[in-house]
C-alpha cells in the first residue's frame, strides 16, 4: 500500500483562502507546475527560496509513493522591463548591452541556475521547457482566445480583452482584486494606446524594428506576452486542468491571475485545482533590493565575500535555515539567524551519526512510533516544515539521552528511528551531511568555483585583464588554477 492512502495532505489553497484536503485529479499521480526563472541575470536568493520550498514539495510528494510530474519552465523571451507590456525584452536588453546574442545570455544564466541549484542540492523537475521552444503552442493558444472574442488586434500586436472577460467571468479571483478598482488606480502610460483599455494585457507583441528576437505568426513577425508562455507550456505537459500552480508572491498578480484568464478564455475552465504560493525572503528586516544595497546574491552568501554577514555558510546551513521557516511566512535572512541555523544543523547531523554507534536494550523509554506519526503530521499540515524540524529534534535529544545512558531504545525501534529521520532529513528536506571537518573545504571548493565561473565569463567577455588578475590573486591566496580542455580545476598550495 503506498504511504498516500494513509497520509491526507491540507494545501492552503491561494484560489479559495483556505486549507483545503488534497485530492488529485488522477488517484496516485500528481502534475504540478511552477513558473521558472527569466534567464537574464544571475538567480537571487528569493528565487532559490521558492524553488527550494517546491523542492521540498516535490520530495515529499515522492516520499509518499505518488508519481509526480513537475514541470518548471525557463523564460528565455517576452519578459518586459517592469513586468508590463512596454519596454524592452530583459533578455533582448541585456544581450544588446554586452552586445551578444540574446541565446548566449540564455545560455550563460540557464548554467548560473543550475548551478546554484545544484548546489543547494535540488532534484531536477520532470521537465524543464523553454517559452522560445514553444511558439507553435502559444500561437494556438492566442488563436482559440480571438476565435472565443476574448481578444483583439491592433497594429499586429493582440492584447486580451479584460473587460470582454469580465462580462462573464471574474478577473481578479485569485488575487481577490475587482476591475472596478483596477479601472479607479489605472494611470494611463505611454505605448498603450494600442489598447482598448489598460487593464488588457499583451498575448502577442509586434516586434520593432530593432527587436532581435522575433517569430512569424498571423499577426505579425514579433514575440509571445510574458503570460500566454505559463499557460501554453503547463496546460501541454499538465493537461487541461491540473493539480498544482505554484510561484512566488509576487506572481499572483498580474502573472498568475492572467493565467487563469488566459484558460478560461481558451477552454472554459479553470486550469488549476490548487494555488501555492511562497513568501517573500527579506534581509535585516528589510525588502531586498539591489537599488537600496540591501541585497546579497547566493554567491557572496557562501564565500563570506560581502559586508552584510561575518563569514560564508555552506549550502547545507542555508537549506536548513529556509526550511525552519513555512513556505508562506516572510523569512528575514539575517547572520545571527544564519549561525544559529548552522549550530542547530551540525546538533541535527551529530545526532543522526551516533544512531549506528547505540545500543538497543530490551525496552524503549520513548514512543518511537508516535514520534514518527507526528513527523507525517507535520508535513500533511500544508508541508509545515518548522514543526517537522522540531520534532527531529525531540528524536535528536532522545538519541543523545540513549548515548549518555539516561534512556534505553530497543533494537525493532532504533531502526524505525534511524529510517525514519534519514528520510525526513534527506530524502524530504533534502539535506546532505556534512561533516564540520568538511565544512571548512566545502567553503573554500563552492568560493573558488564561483571565482572559476566569473573567470571564464570574464573571458567570454574578452576582458583579458580582469581574468588574469582572477587568476594572479587566487595564486597570491595559495590557490593555483589549472586550465584543460574539460575545465579549470584548482589545487592548493
Amino acid at each position: 500500500m503506498p504511504l498516500y492512502d494513509t497520509n491526507q495532505i491540507k494545501i492552503y489553497n491561494t484560489l479559495s483562502g483556505e486549507k483545503e484536503v488534497f485530492k488529485p485529479i488522477t488517484a496516485g499521480h500528481i502534475g504540478m507546475y511552477v513558473c521558472g526563472p527569466t534567464v537574464y541575470s544571475n538567480v537571487h536568493l528569493g528565487n532559490v527560496r521558492t524553488f527550494m520550498s517546491f523542492d521540498m514539495i516535490f520530495r515529499y510528494f515522492k516520499h509518499l509513493g505518488y508519481k509526480v510530474r513537475y514541470v518548471r519552465n525557463i523564460t528565455d523571451a517576452g519578459h518586459l522591463e517592469n513586468d508590463g507590456d512596454v519596454g524592452e525584452d530583459k533578455i533582448t536588453k541585456k544581450a544588446r548591452l554586452e552586445a551578444i546574442e540574446p541565446m548566449e545570455i540564455v545560455q550563460r544564466y540557464t548554467v548560473d541556475f543550475h548551478n546554484v541549484l545544484n548546489t543547494f542540492n535540488f532534484l531536477p523537475p520532470s521537465i524543464e521547457p523553454t517559452a522560445t521552444g514553444h511558439i507553435i503552442e502559444q500561437i494556438e493558444l492566442i488563436e482559440a482566445i480571438i476565435n472565443n472574442g476574448f481578444a483583439y488586434v491592433v497594429n499586429g500586436s493582440v492584447y486580451f480583452d479584460v473587460h470582454k472577460y469580465n462580462e462573464s467571468n471574474e478577473y481578479g479571483i485569485l488575487s481577490k482584486r475587482k476591475l472596478e478598482d483596477l479601472i479607479h488606480n489605472t494611470r494611463a502610460l505611454d505605448g498603450q494606446s494600442d489598447k482598448k483599455n489598460p487593464q488588457d494585457f499583451a498575448l502577442w507583441k509586434k516586434a520593432e524594428p530593432s527587436h532581435i528576437m522575433r517569430w512569424p505568426s498571423p499577426w505579425s513577425d514579433g514575440f509571445p506576452g510574458w503570460h500566454l508562455e505559463c499557460t501554453a507550456m503547463s496546460t501541454k505537459y499538465l493537461g487541461e486542468q491540473f493539480d498544482i500552480h505554484g510561484g512566488g508572491m509576487d506572481l499572483k498578480f498580474p502573472h498568475h491571475e492572467c493565467e487563469i484568464a488566459q484558460n478560461q478564455a481558451a477552454k472554459g475552465q479553470d486550469p488549476v485545482k490548487y494555488w501555492m504560493h511562497t513568501n517573500m525572503l527579506e534581509m535585516n528586516g528589510a525588502r531586498m533590493s539591489k537599488s537600496t544595497g540591501n541585497y546579497i546574491n547566493p554567491a557572496e552568501l557562501l564565500s563570506g565575500k560581502n559586508d552584510k554577514m561575518s563569514k560564508g555558510y555552506n549550502p547545507m546551513v542555508i537549506r536548513f535555515f529556509m526550511m525552519q521557516a513555512s513556505y508562506k511566512s516572510v523569512l528575514d535572512l539575517t547572520d545571527d539567524g544564519l549561525l544559529a541555523a548552522e549550530k542547530g544543523f551540525n546538533r541535527l547531523m551529530e545526532a543522526i551519526g551516533l544512531i549506528g554507534n547505540l545500543k538497543s536494550s530490551s525496552t524503549s523509554t520513548y514512543n518511537v512510533s508516535e514520534w514518527k506519526q507526528r513527523c507525517y503530521d507535520a508535513m500533511n499540515d500544508d508541508f509545515n516544515t518548522p514543526i517537522l524540524i522540531a520534532t527531529l529534534f525531540d528524536a535528536a535529544k532522545f538519541i543523545n539521552q540513549v548515548k549518555d545512558g539516561s534512556a534505553t531504545v530497543t533494537k525493532d525501534d532504533l531502526e524505525l528511528l534511524k529510517q525514519t529521520i534519514e528520510a525526513f532529513t534527506f530524502d524530504i528536506l533534502g539535506l546532505v551531511n556534512v561533516s564540520k571537518e568538511d565544512s571548512g573545504r566545502d567553503k573554500l571548493t563552492s568560493a573558488v568555483e564561483i571565482l572559476i565561473n566569473l573567470r571564464k565569463e570574464a573571458r567570454l567577455n574578452k576582458d583579458f585583464a580582469l581574468s588574469d588578475k582572477i587568476r594572479d590573486q587566487l595564486a597570491e591566496a595559495g590557490i593555483q588554477l589549472n586550465d584543460s580542455r574539460e575545465g579549470t580545476t584548482f589545487t592548493t598550495n
